[in-house]
């Protein structure tokens, strides 16, 4: 019986794929992917499908943990304080690693200290769209409207980066968006649709569809190039605007996580997510724009990041005690 299991365990691991096998025996237990949203969040549902293809390539299952709350740091802190042996990984928002810790500083929580990144999952194109009553069919009409009609025209955004755009518009092109609070998505939408908000930057999958309808107006999108949600929109970069601060996600693992390790999740991840029907499932129509960098590629990218955010928080104006 010895014998028979031990042949039979040889044989197993020459069928993994040459990515994930290896002369240890990692990994020997399922695996564990916090997300920081609760369930039916992009990332939720992004990891999930991820998780679903992920146990039969490291031959063990990968458990999806919802650890959502404060922005995503409940997560990046659950994440970050794991033991770093390879069996815990997690998708986090741009929000959590790199905005959280300029301002909330009382966390003490500074991922790049406890946080390997592992890629940069993929990015969500944002839109900027407008109400169809306000009657304006591109960003400069939009500019000429709000400077002719002062302290009427309120926006709603989760995205620091836009903010601190229309900030930016207030100061150097004399317009007056007055930014208003919103609970999320759904309720940005309804504001929209009664007017009681006439603009707002929300990920492209939730206005596409209204868009389309000629219910609200397309003016910008972030993103090299169009999306094909909304193709007839350009982006930002095509109207002469450098908008900083594309919202992303991206996989991380505890700092100490052996390199070998990283480097499998890494392959394993990438195999899944880079599948053309796996993008058109969980990606396309959700306006979410496939990344998946190598790590190098990625730590790079964060430093890159960071220096964003400052700057980005510094222009919206909602932090002047931060210097």
């Amino acid at each position: 019986m010895r014998v028979v299991f031990t042949v039979s365990a040889v044989a197993a691991a020459l069928l993994l794929p040459p990515a994930i096998a290896g002369a240890d025996d990692y990994p020997n237990k399922p695996l564990r992917a916090i997300t920081s949203q609760g369930a039916g969040g992009l990332s939720d549902i992004y990891m999930r499908a991820v998780a679903d293809g992920m146990g039969p390539l490291m031959g063990q299952p990968v458990v999806v943990e919802n650890r959502s709350g404060a922005a995503g740091a409940v997560g990046a802190r659950a994440c970050a304080d794991a033991e770093p042996d390879g069996y815990t990984f997690c998708i986090l928002p741009d929000t959590a690693v790199v905005y959280n810790p300029i301002i909330m500083p009382e966390q003490k929580f500074e991922p790049k200290e406890r946080l390997f990144p592992i890629t940069r999952l993929y990015d969500l194109t944002q839109v900027l769209a407008v109400t169809a009553s306000l009657k304006v069919k591109t960003l400069e009409e939009l500019i000429e409207y709000t400077k002719a009609h002062p302290k009427t025209v309120s926006y709603m955004s989760p995205s620091l980066g836009k903010v601190a755009f229309l900030n930016e518009l207030n100061e150097k092109r004399g317009t007056d968006f007055v930014r208003v609070p919103f609970r999320g998505g759904g309720d940005a939408v309804n504001a929209m649709l009664s007017n009681t908000a006439q603009v707002a930057s929300f990920g492209i999958g939730n206005l596409a569809a209204l868009i389309k309808e000629g219910k609200i107006v397309g003016l910008a999108m972030d993103g090299n190039k169009r999306s094909p949600l909304a193709p007839d929109v350009p982006t930002f970069k095509e109207l002469g605007y450098p908008v900083e601060g594309i919202t992303f996600f991206g996989l991380y693992a505890p700092m100490g996580t052996p390199k070998d390790k990283i480097e499998r999740i890494y392959q394993a991840v990438k195999k899944i997510a880079s599948n053309p029907d796996f993008d058109k499932k969980f990606l396309h129509g959700r306006g979410l724009v496939s990344v998946l960098s190598t790590p190098d590629e990625f730590e790079k990218d964060m430093e890159r990041e960071r220096a964003i955010a400052m700057r980005i928080i510094r222009q919206s104006g909602l932090y002047p005690h931060i210097k």
